[in-house]
């Protein structure tokens, strides 16, 4: 049997990924969130604004993929831009 090859890059991902979820957590925990209705079309919370802007992080990566041949980093601080919009004005 074949496992997944673990780069460095996969490991920091998933790493982010996990330390994103705890600090949510965290701030959830010292602050409950409040729904709010933002540029999106429906009412959010703020893990739902995480989760929307982890959707739209891979479709952004995908598209990159899928257009170009550039270094994917662009597309990463493509997506980071993304996430902030998401959870600030989302």
């Amino acid at each position: 049997m074949t496992w997944m090859a673990w780069t460095p890059i996969t490991a920091v991902f998933f790493t982010c990924i996990i330390l994103m979820l705890i600090g949510m957590g965290i701030w959830q925990t010292v602050s409950p969130t409040v729904p709010r209705r933002g540029f999106l079309p429906l009412i959010t919370t703020r893990g739902d604004r995480l989760f929307i802007s982890l959707l739209g992080a891979a479709y952004i990566h995908l598209g990159w993929l899928a257009v170009t041949d550039a270094a994917l980093w662009i597309a990463s601080i493509i997506a980071l831009l993304w996430l902030v919009c998401i959870m600030r004005w989302g």
